[in-house]
């Protein structure tokens, strides 16, 4: 059974938007285009499986202890380290999966680095709550 993909609010869910309208209206550079073609390549992935192996999806506990709740992430592109970088978790409902943040030039390498990291919240879930 695949997983429901969504964005988190309200930074996700607005990028999310801008991006795919900016793309129907044809307003894309080469360089989002490219980013877009590679986050919706990802994105497909991790709907099906989020153990994909191109996904090379792992939890980041830093993440996990300052948010309280497992955050995972996925890259963009197999086998390329400077590839971006797709920071999830599971939830709200179960068979969800929201998108916390897209790094488009990670700096993991760097100290501290996943603590810049600026991260959605959930979605509302069908009940009118946060998960």
């Amino acid at each position: 059974m695949p997983f429901r993909i969504r964005m988190g609010v309200p930074e996700m869910e607005v990028y999310w938007n801008d991006l795919i309208h900016r793309h129907d209206a044809g307003h894309l550079g080469k360089d989002e285009e490219r980013f877009l073609k590679k986050l919706g390549k990802a994105l497909r992935f991790l709907e099906q499986d989020p153990r994909h192996n191109s996904l090379a999806s792992h939890e980041i506990s830093d993440l996990t202890h300052k948010h309280g709740m497992k955050i995972f992430q996925s890259y963009l592109e197999n086998n390329t380290p400077g590839a971006g970088r797709i920071f999830w978790a599971y939830g709200p409902e179960k068979g969800d999966i929201t998108i916390l943040a897209v790094e488009p030039h990670p700096e993991d390498q760097k100290r501290g680095a996943y603590q810049r990291i600026k991260i959605s919240a959930f979605p509302k879930t069908s009940s009118g709550g946060n998960g």
